[in-house]
């Protein structure tokens, strides 16, 4: 098993560039199911859940092309195969975009249920109810989601979201793309990779409009072509590395990032003292001496992002006062990584959806095991701000999301290695 070994309390300094968005990614890829021809696809993290998701696509068919790094070439033109690699399907959440993929350009799928991160329940729900309201007949079991075309045809319709669901809205946009009629989508989700997926399939000829807002409308289309498109950066790799040098100190450069999509964050940084300069693509931050208290609540895009809470709960560990965390889309996501960064010294109260997070001067390193991707970085993030030696263990968890983060990191000047059992 791998595990990285982090010597600490050592400030972060230099350059760093961010990689393609995985949340973009891994619904890019599964989308080019839906194109005859070939899609370049340029800024693909090399992350684990990519390698996976183009497993899989090999397997039913697809060509894979590498490129040069960063750059897949994709041609799903010869797919027949509509019931993917069980076993593959089970190692990533975001497998789960294949049911929505293969749906809408064969009419029929039959997928695993995922795996991936077991940081809280997410169902599906939301995703069978746009499927049904598409015309699809839908048949579930506790492994698997068969899905084929009802008796009257798959066509476009009205769908309304019960909750604000990213995956129900990306599965709804590739299922919709190439059925007859209009498909509306309201109170859909807003994130960056949902506009990012958009894009991608109207350069290949979809006719998508309101990514971005609580209503898409998706007008189908008979076919999709090939083309080239490239990944939006990352925003919460961005937001990773921003967080670890408010944690520790120092002045970095982020580069290759869209300032826009980081205020949620940027935001809160500067609330706890740390100076923010945006330009076109890249962010300089400067943190020095101790970071204030603050308040902050998770909520979808644009508000503060579920996936940046682990990393913003360390910057309060260390912050001058109390701070309170407010988890609003994943309620038991404290549990996993909380435990360990108190076994760092943090002091963390939860009560429900909410933390009380009293600062400390210091933390200090301890053998800890990150239980999901976030929870990892978190703790990452603590040991380069801990005294003395800190074992981050599961270090595949990490590496789902996030590409070359040890060399990333010794670049900045911090002291990890890699160790594999």
């Amino acid at each position: 098993m791998a595990r990285y070994e982090i010597t600490g309390a050592r400030p972060l300094s230099g350059e760093v560039t961010i990689s393609g968005a995985k949340n973009a990614a891994v619904a890019i890829l599964p989308a080019a199911i839906l194109v005859r021809g070939k899609c370049r696809v340029e800024n693909v993290p090399d992350i684990s859940d990519v390698r996976i998701l183009l497993n899989i696509l090999q397997d039913i068919g697809a060509v894979v092309t590498r490129e040069a790094p960063g750059t897949i070439v994709l041609d799903c033109t010869n797919i027949t195969e509509t019931c993917p690699n069980a076993e593959l399907v089970r190692k990533m959440r975001a497998s789960y975009y294949l049911m929505g993929a293969l749906m809408g350009r064969f009419g029929k799928a039959n997928v695993a249920l995922p795996g991936g991160c077991n940081f809280a329940s997410r169902p599906i729900d939301q995703h069978i109810k746009g499927f049904r309201l598409l015309g699809a007949d839908v048949e579930e079991t506790e492994d698997y989601v068969n899905l084929k075309t009802g008796t009257e045809g798959l066509r476009g319709n009205r769908i309304s979201l019960d909750v604000v669901s990213v995956g129900a809205t990306v599965n709804i946009i590739m299922a919709a793309t190439l059925i007859p009629g209009q498909t509306v989508i309201e109170n859909a989700a807003k994130e960056p990779h949902i506009v990012d997926l958009a894009n991608f399939l109207n350069t290949m000829g979809a006719n998508i409009s309101g990514a971005g807002t609580d209503t898409v409308k998706i007008r189908g289309v008979e076919s999709l072509q090939g083309g080239t498109y490239a990944i939006i950066p990352d925003q919460i790799e961005a937001g990773t590395y921003l967080a670890a040098v408010a944690a520790t100190g120092g002045n970095v450069l982020v580069k290759n990032v869209i300032p826009k999509h980081m205020d949620c964050i940027t935001s809160k940084l500067q609330e706890m003292g740390v100076n923010i300069i945006n330009y076109d693509d890249s962010i300089r931050i400067r943190s020095q001496g101790r970071l204030s208290c603050c308040t902050v609540k998770t909520h979808p895009y644009p508000g503060f992002p579920t996936d940046m809470q682990a990393q913003i709960c360390v910057c309060m560990a260390l912050a001058d006062g109390v701070s309170r965390l407010t988890e609003n889309v994943y309620e038991t996501r404290f549990f996993g990584y909380c435990t360990e960064l108190q076994e760092m010294g943090a002091e963390i109260m939860i009560n429900g959806k909410t933390a009380m997070v009293t600062g400390h001067e210091k933390l200090y390193g301890a053998e800890v095991s990150a239980h999901d991707l976030r929870a990892g970085a978190a703790l990452i993030i603590a040991g380069l701000a801990a005294e003395g030696k800190t074992v981050v263990c599961n270090a595949h968890f990490v590496e789902r999301g996030y590409e070359n983060i040890v060399q990333k990191l010794k670049d900045l000047g911090a002291q990890i290695v890699r160790m594999e059992d």
